[in-house]
């Protein structure tokens, strides 16, 4: 009987490293992703401040609206207290900012991010 034995020679190879064109190809892809979600986020931002403006300011202008009339109304009775006080009025207004309301940007920002965030306009 013949005994026969087989070594098997087992051998360590070091990890193969990527290919430096495979590293960058990569890193394109990570930017590409980045990149279109950055977009996306910013569109998504630009609707929702286009539609604040968009009520805030039609608000505005109706409430200027409004206050013209009444001191056109005022102005042809005579009546120079109600001109005063719409006057006032009307100053008050101008002086506000629509954007000092929004508050803080990057709490905006943080609040695009929040998938959660509930947002009434």
């Amino acid at each position: 009987m013949t005994c026969s034995t087989s070594f098997r020679r087992e051998t360590t190879h070091p990890p193969l490293e990527p290919k430096p064109h495979e590293v960058e190809s990569t890193k394109r892809t990570r930017i590409r992703a980045y990149e279109e979600t950055e977009v996306a986020r910013i569109r998504a931002a630009e609707k929702v401040l286009q539609g604040y403006f968009e009520q805030v300011f039609a608000e505005r202008r109706g409430n200027f609206e409004q206050l013209f009339s009444r001191l056109d109304d005022a102005l042809e009775k005579g009546n120079g207290e109600a001109t005063a006080v719409v006057l006032q009025s009307i100053v008050d207004i101008a002086r506000t900012s629509p954007l000092a309301d929004l508050g803080d940007l990057s709490q905006i920002r943080a609040a695009l991010d929040d998938p959660d965030q509930v947002w009434d306009l």
